[in-house]
């Protein structure tokens, strides 16, 4: 009860929040309007005083919201400001498209994820992990690709140059396959690498010894292996199902999608308040409604095994992995950076506009002739580095406060049920524009998979044998949460920061995209995938140079993160005081390889 209080005010707050977004702005809601309707009438004194009268927003924010509030609750979400129409079937409508989209998509995820894990699956099944090498670059390069490039080449290639499937609007099933994956690809390649990280402990726990010596195909164990997975990653599936119905803003945009993220962020950039707080009150329920289905799921998938600390660990003791791709990965994206940052960013010669690569211009020129190998060098300073320094900040919180699930679950529900465009949105209003209000809003939700992924984990090893049998040797929370609990559950949350470190950036780029971010003539590469996206199809060096420098920095997260694991310890286990004078020794798990990965 005390978490869906705390989640009913979170939601309360969030949406009585949008409801002051034109005051906090220090904007007029009637000129706002007034521009939206009609661009070309004059903002009169007696004009405005009109659209004030017909809004009734002249007895101030509170009343404006009292009012919209008192009719949610007789069933009524108001008139849009901008179109006059109920909101609730406008909004009932995106929900719907959205809802479909995220579908597939969520169907294309999995089968991903699924396509990224068959090799370890394979592998485990046989029993021959042993000799499985740490790998995902072409995953990690997959997670890295912009959505709106991914969708910009989708729709132009596969929707306009070979007509195989229609490229706008939204009409019918066959509409939804190039937005779904658009969608779908990248995020399924991350939840694919998660996945992926997972399997070799579960192919080495004893119930999968027990079942191969019994005779089991390695299909059967196989499957049981994924299910044996799938509750530490359910959270983040619940916020990839969230995201992929309010966040995809900017595949609604190239696809020309009337779904739930368009409306809300056409109606926050029009400050049509009903149909904004209605908006995001759908996404809010949605996310309850995901995060209560994740859950439930989680405990029927594990059993009463969760409760009564049976489980083993999946974070085991394993070598890591080959050091030579990191080195390579960085080595080509430091060149990179170094040849760029030695060339003017900013000099324009026409006369060389959209030249295709060659040793003169390595990556080519823009549509203003400037070079690219230099845009993007020294955009590297504002994207890689704010990036970084993001990731390093989302780790710390994320890890913080998946410490507390109690105070974290409801707050990453919250955020995560917001657009990031609409965060963007919000952060401007109360920090105002400027170069950290991408940081600001990419930094506000950048934490909650890792706290949600944190949590789950913790859950999951608080279960373990070797927990339940160190609090019976007189283990007190202190010292499972330094030598049992944090070394089992920070290397796995660290690996998975490392793999969205490209997403953040992403963010960062999608912002720049839907002009939120980054503004001309800075070499950001949200801005320059912006810039150069109207001539992808006669220059496509010009979207792909930015591009391929985010997949080599997802390939170099991926491979770098394959190098951290839970070292293993060679050292007697400590031992413990249980508070009556007597030492007592921790049980640990197992420091040895799997004997089923050998």
């Amino acid at each position: 009860m005390a978490g869906a209080g705390w989640r009913t005010l979170l939601a309360l707050g969030l949406v009585c929040g949008i409801g002051l977004l034109p005051w906090l702005t220090h904007t007029d809601p009637a000129y706002t309007v007034l521009k939206a309707r009609s661009a070309e009438r004059e903002p009169t004194p007696e004009v405005l005083a009109d659209i004030r009268q017909q809004l009734g927003i002249d007895g101030g924010p509170l009343h404006v919201l009292a009012g919209w509030l008192g009719g949610l609750v007789r069933g009524d979400a108001g008139q849009s400001w901008i179109s006059g129409a109920d909101v609730l079937p406008e909004v009932t409508r995106a929900l719907g498209a959205s809802l479909l989209l995220m579908g597939v998509a969520l169907l294309v995820a999995v089968l991903t994820a699924g396509v990224i894990c068959l090799r370890t699956l394979r592998l485990g099944a046989r029993r021959r992990l042993g000799g499985r090498r740490g790998g995902g670059s072409g995953s990690a390069v997959l997670a890295s690709l912009p959505e709106f490039l991914v969708a910009s080449v989708l729709a132009t290639v596969v929707g306009v140059q070979l007509g195989w499937l229609p490229a706008l609007g939204w009409y019918g099933p066959q509409w939804t396959v190039l937005p779904a994956l658009a969608l779908g690809l990248p995020a399924g390649a991350v939840l694919g690498r998660l996945l992926d990280d997972l399997l070799p402990g579960a192919f080495g726990e004893p119930w999968a010894l027990a079942a191969a010596a019994r005779g089991l195909t390695g299909r059967s164990i196989a499957r049981q292996a994924v299910r044996r997975c799938v509750p530490a990653l359910l959270p983040n599936l619940g916020l990839f199902v969230v995201g992929l119905t309010g966040g995809a803003v900017a595949v609604e945009q190239v696809f020309d999608i009337p779904g739930l993220g368009r409306t809300t962020l056409q109606a926050a950039l029009a400050q049509d308040l009903p149909v904004l707080q209605a908006g995001t009150l759908a996404l809010v329920l949605l996310a309850a409604l995901a995060t209560a289905a994740t859950r439930v799921a989680a405990r029927l998938l594990t059993g009463p095994a969760l409760r009564d600390g049976a489980l083993s660990s999946l974070h085991r003791p394993a070598p890591p992995a080959g050091r030579l791709l990191p080195l390579v990965y960085g080595a080509l994206l430091v060149a990179v950076v170094a040849f760029g940052l030695v060339r003017d960013p900013l000099a324009l010669d026409t006369g060389q506009r959209l030249r295709a690569p060659s040793a003169e211009h390595p990556f080519g020129t823009d549509a203003l002739g400037r070079d690219l190998l230099a845009r993007v060098g020294h955009g590297a300073l504002d994207t890689l580095l704010l990036a970084a320094a993001i990731s390093a900040a989302a780790l710390l919180v994320g890890v913080l406060l998946g410490l507390v699930p109690r105070v974290s679950a409801p707050l990453v529900d919250t955020l995560n049920a917001v657009p990031p465009v609409l965060v963007a949105l919000l952060v401007t209003a109360v920090a105002g524009s400027g170069a950290a209000t991408p940081a600001l809003a990419v930094g506000a939700v950048a934490w909650a998979p890792l706290a949600a992924h944190t949590s789950a984990l913790l859950r999951q090893e608080r279960a373990t044998l070797h927990i339940t049998a160190s609090k019976g040797l007189g283990a007190g929370p202190v010292h499972l949460l330094r030598h049992e609990l944090l070394p089992a559950v920070v290397p796995p949350v660290l690996r998975h920061a490392l793999l969205r470190l490209p997403g953040v950036a992403l963010a960062l780029a999608s912002l720049g995209f839907l002009g939120l971010g980054a503004q001309p003539p800075s070499p950001e590469w949200g801005l320059l995938l912006a810039e150069n996206q109207p001539y992808a199809e006669r220059a496509p060096w010009a979207v792909l140079a930015p591009a391929a420098v985010l997949a080599l920095l997802g390939a170099l997260a991926v491979s770098a993160a394959g190098g951290l694991r839970r070292p293993a310890r060679r050292s007697p286990s400590p031992t413990i005081d249980g508070g009556d004078g007597v030492e007592r020794r921790s049980v640990t798990a197992t420091e040895k390889e799997p004997a089923g990965a050998r």
